[in-house]
């Protein structure tokens, strides 16, 4: 559906402490290998030590791996080494000033930084998936100071995306809650109206 909705890319959510949508490695090495050159594959990984997340990678078999948690700065240099042809997307939780000072930081260690809402230090950690949005200022500050592309992500829906749009100026949007019912079921309907409005 995504596809045919003309994603740029999908992301596979493998296992999270919390949040709608994920899928057991298995399946999603199989919809990576069933996507391959059709559409950009994210892995969306809350692993965060530097072999955990190369043997992650190679597991699955994405193009793409989304770091949704903080992650000790030898990681990134593990996955260039040992899975070149990967790139790296850092997600950052934007919840008040210090995201501009993380986006700073990581931006020459990635590819591309993800804003996303969520609350990494909580108890239980939410690492996106909230359904909730964020300071767009401090999105758009980021995407305007940033010199590597940036996505945004946290609560987008059929109903705010293009505002978030025309706020945030960013390289891409990212969606998951927006488009599922109570449930967490994906609604066709919601992706398509979603689609229309980019």
């Amino acid at each position: 559906m995504a596809i045919a909705a003309g994603a740029w890319a999908i992301g596979l959510v493998a296992k999270m402490p919390s949040g709608p949508g994920p899928i057991d490695d298995n399946i999603i090495r199989e919809v990576a290998d069933a996507t391959k050159d059709r559409v950009r594959r994210f892995l969306l990984t809350s692993r965060t030590q530097p072999g955990d997340v190369v043997q992650h990678i190679k597991i699955c078999g994405t193009d793409i791996v989304q770091l949704v948690d903080e992650v000790p700065v030898e990681t990134y240099s593990a996955i260039r080494k040992e899975c070149p042809d990967v790139q790296i997307v850092q997600v950052i939780h934007v919840q008040d000033e210090i995201a501009l000072h993380k986006a700073k930081a990581i931006e020459p260690l990635v590819d591309m930084i993800l804003l996303d809402s969520g609350q990494p230090n909580a108890t239980t950690k939410t690492l996106g998936g909230t359904g909730q949005t964020h300071n767009w200022e401090l999105s758009r500050q980021i995407v305007q100071s940033a010199c590597k592309p940036v996505w945004l992500a946290g609560g987008l829906s059929p109903a705010n995306v293009g505002t978030a749009i025309s706020r945030v100026r960013p390289f891409g949007v990212d969606l998951c809650s927006g488009i599922r019912d109570a449930k967490g079921e994906l609604i066709p309907s919601r992706l398509a109206q979603f689609a229309a409005k980019l």
